[in-house]
């Protein structure tokens, strides 16, 4: 043992061999990048690995990143929801949390953080997931990209790819059909990603104020949407559906918007188009949504970085220093907007409907769209037509049969003394959803209830009356004022007839006089 200790080199002997070997190989490298070609350099690399390196490492990694395509990575989400369900004794780091709606009694949720790993065992194969992020940098945003490393052996290659992932893809759809809740996304513009929260909406059929008929027609259509995947197959369309919710602020739209993710159980993407930079940006955040999933854009004739909504005319009365004015207002914008870059115009009606209509809309399939607008006469009529928005629906104000709806959800009620007033009332004057509502919730008491509600409609009716009023005393003045001015005009007329009766008799009297007319006059002297 002694004599191979003393046969052993000397510390001094290794670092010196060390510092020689080091030196060499970095006077190789610099000699090898300086001589040889980028090209045929990374080649090089890629022989040398694939058939010298890769013989001393047994496993193999998979990544899956988490965008695909112009959109998310289905099977990075399926394995966002499968990996949860294989946290076992061997994760050393968990990520936890709940909402508030969750019952604090029970356990909370669990998820894999970054840089978490998870083992899963599959068919006598042991596989290792990673999760890992880093950020990722363009020219127009940044944001944190994640993806997944799945580690596995090389002889199980091929057999992960071919029965692994479908078995993860269809295990995480079964995990989704028997998942309960809905999520609500919101486009974050600064990260130029999708944020979700839980959707917890209560709003269903059985609790809208709206005709039982008009409801019957949008629950039809909605179900025969959804059980017509061949129907739209065979006739070559794209499986959407498109509904136009347009009425007076306070008539139930968002509400309805919420009782049809409830029917259909879809996930909600609201989409405010002001934060869009682009038609690209635009193209490439709808691409992100899932299939089975409503597309909502309210408000859409009030999007102030849009173009979707039609230009109105001018007034006939405007004068032209208003009209100047304008002009220049739209001169100084065309300036601004030719000066903005590409990525910061906003949305353009054209991008819109190519994406709703276009060839963009076959990237996807089971979705509904619901656009929602006080005014629609304000949108384009492109954007309304069939194909686009295949169904409108008139929000109209509040009905009697609405305000039955409302009476039986709020106060659990179903005939009243005071029904037949206040529905003889709703019939009189324009009152929403909202207002009966607002009314009726100033009380669990049924009778102080609807007793504060027809002092509501009451006062509104007088406020009405009032206005009627008002508004035919003043039309009473102005067809006064008009029929003074008219008969003034009639007076001045009538004067200036009989000062020129008055002028032709004398004319005539001095033609009988033998005196020249002027128009003789006037040709005796050009002769």
């Amino acid at each position: 043992m002694s004599s191979f200790l003393k046969n052993l080199p000397s510390t001094s002997s290794l670092v010196a061999a060390y510092a020689t070997i080091s030196t060499f190989l970095m006077l190789f490298k610099s000699t090898f990048d300086l001589m040889v070609p980028e090209k045929a350099r990374e080649s090089i690399i890629a022989i040398v690995q694939e058939h010298i390196i890769s013989r001393f490492f047994t496993s193999f990694t998979f990544v899956i990143e988490d965008e695909w395509e112009f959109g998310d990575n289905a099977l990075f989400r399926a394995a966002m929801v499968y990996l949860p369900t294989k946290i076992g004794p061997s994760t050393q780091t968990v990520l936890l949390g709940f909402n508030e709606k969750h019952k604090f009694e029970s356990p909370p949720e669990t998820g894999v953080p970054v840089w978490g790993h998870v083992v899963d065992e599959f068919e006598n194969m042991k596989l290792k997931w990673t999760l890992k992020s880093e950020k990722s940098k363009n020219m127009f945003y940044s944001r944190e990209r994640k993806f997944f490393h799945l580690t596995c052996s090389k002889n199980h290659r091929n057999k992960v790819m071919k029965i692994y992932f479908p078995h993860v893809a269809l295990t995480a759809r079964s995990i989704l059909n028997n998942r309960k809740g809905l999520r609500i996304y919101t486009y974050d513009q600064n990260h130029s990603y999708w944020e979700s929260t839980a959707f917890k909406h209560p709003s269903t059929f059985a609790t809208l104020a709206m005709e039982p008929d008009l409801k019957k027609s949008i629950m039809e259509d909605l179900d025969m949407f959804v059980n017509r995947k061949v129907f739209f197959e065979r006739v070559g369309r794209t499986w959407k559906r498109g509904y136009l919710l347009y009425g007076p602020p306070g008539t139930g739209k968002s509400s309805l918007v919420a009782a049809i993710a409830n029917h259909v159980h879809y996930n909600i993407y609201d989409l405010q188009l002001g934060t869009v930079k682009s038609d690209f940006d635009l193209r490439r955040l709808l691409t992100s949504t899932t299939n089975r999933s409503i597309l909502l854009i309210e408000d859409i004739d009030c999007s102030s970085n849009s173009k979707v909504a039609q230009e109105r005319p001018k007034d006939s009365d405007d004068n032209d220093d208003d009209d100047d004015d304008d002009d220049e207002d739209n001169a100084k914008a065309k300036v601004e907007k030719k000066s903005m870059p590409p990525s910061s115009q906003g949305v353009t009606l054209s991008g819109l409907l190519n994406f709703i209509d276009g060839l963009w809309s076959s990237c996807g399939e089971e979705r509904i769209i619901i656009f929602t607008t006080n005014f629609r006469e304000k949108l384009d009529p492109a954007l309304r037509r069939p194909g686009r928005m295949d169904v409108h629906i008139n929000m109209g104000y509040c009905t009697p049969a609405g305000f039955r709806v409302l009476v039986s959800t709020y106060l659990g009620i179903q005939e009243h003394d005071l029904f037949g007033k206040i529905e003889k009332l709703i019939q009189a004057v324009e009152i929403t959803p909202a207002e009966v509502a607002q009314q009726i919730m100033k009380s669990d008491q049924p009778e102080v209830a609807l007793e504060s509600l027809v002092e509501f409609l009451s006062a509104k009716k007088n406020e009405v009356n009032e206005a009627k009023t008002k508004k035919e005393l003043k039309d009473t003045k102005q067809e006064e004022k008009l029929s003074a001015k008219k008969n003034g005009v009639d007076e001045a007329m009538t004067k200036k007839e009989e000062k020129d009766n008055k002028q032709e008799k004398k004319l005539s009297g001095d033609q009988d006089n033998g005196q020249p007319s002027e128009s003789e006059m006037r040709s005796i002297y050009l002769t």
